[in-house]
Order: structure tokens, then sequence, then C-alpha cells
């Protein structure tokens, strides 16, 4: 019985061949351009986890391009592994890109963010580290900033073949690390940032300012330490220069330097009273007990701090008392001028 010839047609081996392959090519064609188009869009448009706010994230080293490209994703802050991938493989940077911790922009783009690991562009952490600071205070504020850690920090500075590195001829850091702000990227050493900080010390105490020490008899140890204690005593910065005329008056006469800062110091009470237990502490920091500078210093001292210890005022004061909530202090020549000033701050403090 013969078939009929519809089924011929389509059963023509020379026919069905060719009309499938236009077919396949024509959707795999149709499929590649929307998955093209898909990650097109994908690498300019922001990723939905920078749309509400900046995002922080961390690279770390020796990671490749499609680590580092599922790191992003999984950050929210790109769409597609596969487009960063590809376009940093078209820029001929996919095997250049940056470690470190970057900070990436509200709706921030693919390309926008290839850049940044591209030109190394590393968040950078500003810490402040004032006048009168300690190296604990700097412990503290690295750590806080994930930069480093206080256990580290502090056994660096009391570390004598890290001193020796940076040419310290001291105990320890206390009195080097020069007050300023600094700028910081995650993946710095301790050791490196430490270094930058002295660095800075060295750049602000000269050896103009060692020369004038040594000529009024103080090493530039000395001059730290003295200057440590004026910084910590002084509030308002016009009494720099009297406080360390107190203080150069008492060491003239070889009278104890009764600073609280010392004490407070040695008994680890920053900023806080003192007891009179504590003024009888056993410490070569305690000026109450002991005449003469204590043996470092006690925090690092400012630019203007050094300079006043190098220029008292040409004043006869020998006694200061705080004298009001601001602080600051009345000065006094002698003893009986000094008892009745601390019992009008006290009378003051008490209504």
């Amino acid at each position: 019985m013969e078939r009929p010839r519809l089924l011929k047609i389509w059963a023509d081996p020379n026919q069905r061949p060719g009309l499938g392959r236009k077919t396949v090519l024509g959707v795999a064609l149709l499929a590649w351009g929307l998955f093209v188009a898909l990650q097109g869009w994908w690498v300019l448009a922001p990723a939905p986890g920078v749309q509400s706010g900046a995002r922080v994230v961390e690279i770390p080293a020796y990671h490749g391009v499609l680590d580092v490209a599922r790191r992003l994703e999984r950050a929210g802050v790109i769409r597609t592994p596969l487009g960063f991938v590809v376009l940093s493989a078209l820029r001929g940077t996919a095997r250049s890109l940056k470690a470190g911790e970057y900070e990436i922009p509200q709706n921030a783009t693919t390309l926008l963010i290839l850049s940044l690991l591209e030109d190394g562009k590393v968040r950078k952490h500003t810490v402040l580290f004032p006048e009168g600071a300690t190296v604990q205070d700097l412990a503290r504020l690295l750590e806080a900033e994930r930069l480093a850690s206080a256990e580290e920090v502090l056994r660096l500075a009391w570390d004598p073949s890290f001193l020796r590195t940076l040419g310290v001829e001291a105990e320890s850091l206390e009195g080097y690390i020069f007050p300023d702000t600094y700028q910081f990227i995650k993946g710095m050493t301790t050791e490196e940032m430490l270094a930058r900080m002295v660095q800075r010390f060295r750049e602000q105490v000269t050896a103009e300012i060692v020369a004038r020490a040594a000529a009024k008899g103080l090493t530039l140890h000395q001059l730290l330490t003295l200057a440590s204690i004026i910084e910590k005593e002084a509030v308002a910065p016009q009494e720099l220069r009297l406080i360390s005329a107190v203080f150069w008056n008492r060491l003239r006469r070889e009278m104890p330097l009764q600073a609280d800062p010392t004490v407070q110091y040695a008994v680890g009470k920053e900023r806080r009273a003192l007891t009179r237990a504590d003024l009888q502490v056993n410490s070569p920091f305690n000026t109450y007990r002991l005449p003469g500078l204590p043996p470092a210093p006690i925090a690092s001292p400012g630019k203007a701090a050094i300079l006043a210890a190098l220029e008292p005022a040409q004043v006869n004061y020998l006694y200061f008392v705080a004298a009001g909530d601001d602080r600051r202090h009345h000065f006094s020549v002698t003893l009986e001028e000094h008892n009745s000033a601390v019992a009008r701050y006290r009378i003051a403090r008490t209504k």
C-alpha cells in the first residue's frame, strides 16, 4: 500500500536535517543574544546590595579573578560573577586586581567596582592620635578600627629589638609616637603603622629642638618626659609655658614636681581623682615622693608642649591648682597663697 505523499515530504532525509540546523541555530543565537544582553544589563546596573548605601568588602591576597567575583557577588555588590570575569578579561586586568579593603560606593556598577580593584583604591582608616594620648590609648584605637590587636601593639611598643630598628633609645614607645591624624589601610602590619608614627615624630622633633634641649641640660628623653607632664596638666594652651615654669622652678630647687598625672600613670587612673594611698604608691613615677623627673614620658606630648618645655614663662610660680570646671589653674608663688587657692577651689566644688 502506497504511503501518503505528506509523510514522504517530512521523511525526506535531504530536507529534515537542514530545517533542524537552521531552527536550532536560530534558537541558539536568540538565547545567546538574550544571555549577553542580560549579562550586559547586570554589569551596567547597580546590584541590590549597593542601592541603599555603600558597602565594605575585603579582597584577600592571592585570590583569582573568579574567586574575587564570587566574593563580590556574596557581598551583594555585583549581580553576575561571569560578567565581572569577562569584563576584566576584556580589559586585560584579570591577573592584576589588587587585594585590600574596599568601600564600594552607593549605586556602584560592576565597571566602577572593577576600576577600584584595578587601581587599588583601598579604604583608608583615619586614626586620630591626640596630644596627651598614651600607647594604651593607641592600642585601643587601632583595635577599634580592626587594624591591629591591642595586645600586638603593646607587645611591640615594649619590644627592645623593635625599638632598636626605629632608633628609639628608651624602654618603650611612650612619648615617641607623635600626636597627629594618620591614615592607615587594612593589611598594613603593626610594625609599619608604628614606624610611620615614629617617623612623624622624627619629622617634628628636629635636630634643632634636640640641640636646644641639650643647651638646657636635657636629653631628648628628658625633654619628652617633661613635655608629657606639661601636656597632661594643661588644658588651656596659654597655660603651657606657665606650667612649664612651675616645673622648671621646682626642678632647680630640687622640689618634688607633685604632678598628679604621673601618679595617675603609675596606678592606672587616667584623669581620675587620686586617693591618699595612691600618693604613697611605691613607683618611680610617683613625683609626690621622689624629686626630679620620672624615668620616662607618661604620654605623647604635642609640638606646643615640647616647645613650652624649652621656653618656660619668666615667672616665679611654684604651685598651681585647678581653678574651676574649665580646669584652668590658679598659680601661686608661696605655699600660703597656694593653700588659700586650694581652699577656695574646694569650697567652690561643694556648691
